[in-house]
């Protein structure tokens, strides 16, 4: 059974992001949200978490890191897990072909580096408020 860390509000997120000071921000933010976060710092480390059956309800990928656009392949990966987190894509490098890249893919949301976070934190809730209506209503 995938590992799913149960936090205050009942919500976990996965931080991949080379650069350790925005992942370390970003979790730093998250844990006072109540949020349980992990961070990975490439990457082939996420890959080797969901391998190892980590899974969170949000994955934020940040777009380039070992190389460029490499992280719509970590969005791809966490697209295929179940059940499937949100997946947001940070970047500060959006060109029109990444853009619609992951738009295409169905991220759930497409971020735009420096973050606004409380933007993010909004969204967030938003979508996780549609997931349950959606999980409420399925059942």
């Amino acid at each position: 059974m995938p590992r799913r860390p149960v936090t205050p509000n009942g919500y976990s997120i996965l931080i991949v992001d080379d650069e350790v000071n925005v992942a370390r921000t970003l979790q730093m933010i998250f844990e006072q949200c109540g949020y349980t976060v992990t961070s990975a710092h490439s990457a082939a480390e996420a890959m080797r978490k969901f391998a190892d059956g980590i899974r969170a309800d949000i994955v934020i990928a940040d777009l380039n890191m070992e190389r460029e656009d490499i992280g719509l392949e970590v969005a791809h990966a966490a697209q295929d897990l179940e059940p499937r987190p949100i997946v947001v894509i940070c970047t500060g490098y959006a060109n029109v072909d990444n853009s619609r890249l992951a738009l295409q893919m169905r991220i759930d949301y497409l971020a735009t580096k420096p973050v606004d976070v409380d933007e993010m934190k909004t969204s967030l809730e938003l979508l996780l408020e549609r997931r349950r209506n959606v999980s409420i209503n399925r059942h």
